[in-house]
This record gives C-alpha cells, structure tokens and sequence, in this order.
C-alpha cells in the first residue's frame, strides 16, 4: 500500500469519526450513520489494499 493510500483512508476514517461524533451531539442519526460507514468503506479499502501487497511480496 502506498503511503498515499494509507494518508487517505486515514484521513476518510477521522472524518467519519468526526461525523459520527456530530451526528451523536447533534442528535442526527443519518449523520451518525453515514459517519460509519465512511468509516467502514475506509477499513475494507485499507484491508483490500493489505492482500493486494501480500500478493506482491508472493509473487
């Protein structure tokens, strides 16, 4: 994974945290909400990113 990638899905996960912790004080469930599954989509980019460099050192 290059260290863009890793900058990027870092950045999109705190601004999911940083929705979600709006949408908790502001009461927003859908801000809430889609600050979790920023969050989300950022973990499965971060581990599809992970097997593709597991790949490489194999081959």
């Amino acid at each position: 994974m290059g260290l863009g990638d890793k900058a990027r899905n870092a950045a999109e996960k705190l601004r999911g945290k940083g929705k979600e912790a709006a949408g908790e004080t502001s009461g927003d469930d859908r801000l809430k909400a889609e600050g979790k599954g920023d969050q989300a989509k950022s973990d499965l980019k971060q581990a599809g990113e992970k097997i593709k460099d597991a790949f490489k050192k194999k081959g």
